[in-house]
């Protein structure tokens, strides 16, 4: 087992991790930029390094940096949390190169399924089915146009390098395409620093549904079941549970072997996670694979009663999957919501800003995952997120009530939250039926 792990990446995953790793006895080394210099997780780590200045390419994106801190304290490992190094396939390789172990799946994987029109071929490949569109990524406005013939309308262009949401636009007619395709490439140069996008049809009134795996390095794979994402905006998760309230043991099983027939055909190991959409006849089609460890993660490990985190230590380790398929037994429900620092009043823009006063909740079957604290100052070059709130029952509706519970236990001043849309969504009749799909938010009140 490793006896120092270096975590490259900040806030409640930095701490989610450093925690494992002390319940492990293994030390922990906190990267941070000097804007993170009062954070949590630098002062619950046993070392830190300072990686660099506040912007996250000169820190968080800093690979030589990060490397040198890793050989500076003699780390024998990285977890790269879920932060922008998690799915780079060329840190995954210097690690190697330089002897670290990464903890997280083969370069191999991380390359096919970081390349999102190869991902599609991929799984076409396995017999998952996949949504009509390009084979592989569009060449120009012009071969975006012919493909836009083919898959018709509504459709999506979509990033061939990333995720997230980001460089994604939908087009419903062929006179939109022109602006949408100028817009999504733009928008993924600026996040993935590779302009290739592809198309696919898009999936009205669609659930998105995710399916976590798990793997070891001799050849051991099981799925945890799956998590409904379906509360999102702007392509960006807002609140995640498990089980699916539209999800019944045929599809479960389902979703469950074409997510393990995706993640064998890249020899995928460590925790990763194979996203779906599902209509309403119960039809499911891939959209991407994230090799890594999900923000959402807590839901699975609360109804799975398996430490995800853990898991991963010990797979990167070398060591095998304690537990078969037929252990898996999931009980109870489990709902997360992320609490960000935006305002959903203003279309959910970023909130930055000192917290002045917090109270978190707490109580059976509740679980906060946060770095921040009374006095915190948020800075305005990360991620927004400021917690997770997550709460558990036996059944759907027990934990709807205890969520409900719990919102409004949560105090946040001196920033705007996204706490008045989550205390909103648990009063609302459609959503406390599970009647929704990714369009939810965007038709309600909260989308301007």
């Amino acid at each position: 087992m490793f006896k120092k792990i270096l975590i490259a990446d900040r806030g409640e995953i930095a701490l989610r991790v450093i925690r494992a790793c002390k319940e492990m006895d293994i030390a922990t080394v906190a990267v941070h930029s000097q804007a993170d210099t009062r954070s949590l997780h630098v002062s619950f780590a046993d070392e830190d390094v300072c990686i660099g200045p506040a912007a996250g390419k000169d820190s968080y994106r800093n690979i030589v940096n990060i490397i040198s801190a890793a050989q500076l304290t003699n780390a024998d490992a990285i977890h790269p949390g879920y932060g922008p190094l998690a799915e780079n396939a060329d840190f995954s390789e210097i690690c190697a190169d330089c002897g670290i172990q990464f903890i997280g799946p083969p370069t191999a994987a991380i390359r096919k399924m970081g390349d999102k029109a190869v991902a599609r071929h991929t799984m076409q490949e396995a017999d998952v089915p996949v949504v009509p569109g390009s084979e592989g990524a569009l060449h120009s406005l012009d071969d975006a146009r012919q493909w836009a013939e083919k898959v018709g309308f509504p459709l999506r262009l979509k990033a061939s390098a990333g995720g997230g949401g980001r460089g994604m636009r939908v087009v419903r007619a062929m006179d939109e395409l022109e602006e949408a395709w100028q817009m999504a490439r733009r928008e993924a140069r600026t996040a993935f620093t590779s302009d290739a996008v592809y198309m696919e049809r898009s999936i009205e009134e669609a659930r998105h549904i995710e399916i976590q795996v798990l793997g070891d390095q001799h050849g051991n794979l099981v799925h945890l079941g799956e998590r409904e994402c379906s509360i999102q905006r702007r392509h960006q998760k807002l609140l995640e549970e498990s089980p699916s309230p539209v999800v019944d043991p045929d599809l479960r099983q389902r979703l469950g072997a074409a997510a393990l027939a995706g993640a064998a055909a890249v020899g995928y190991y460590s925790a990763g996670t194979i996203e779906l959409l599902v209509d309403s006849d119960h039809n499911f089609y891939f959209m991407e694979m994230n090799t890594r460890i999900q923000v959402e993660h807590p839901v699975t490990e609360i109804v799975a009663g398996i430490d995800l985190v853990r898991e991963q230590i010990r797979i990167a380790a070398g060591e095998p999957l304690r537990f078969s398929q037929a252990d898996v037994q999931l009980t109870g429900h489990a709902i997360e919501c992320r609490i960000n620092a935006e305002d959903p009043a203003r279309n959910f823009i970023p909130s930055s800003g000192v917290i002045q006063v917090l109270h978190l909740p707490g109580g059976p079957g509740v679980r906060i995952d946060s770095h921040i604290y009374q006095g915190y100052e948020i800075p305005p070059y990360y991620d927004s997120l400021l917690a997770k709130i997550i709460a558990y029952g036996s059944d759907r509706q027990s934990a709807i009530a205890r969520m409900r519970r719990v919102l409004g236990e949560c105090t946040i001043e001196g920033v705007a939250t996204t706490l008045p849309f989550h205390r909103t969504l648990f009063t609302e009749p459609d959503f406390i039926a599970g009647q929704f799909d990714t369009n939810y938010v965007a038709n309600s009140r909260w989308s301007s």
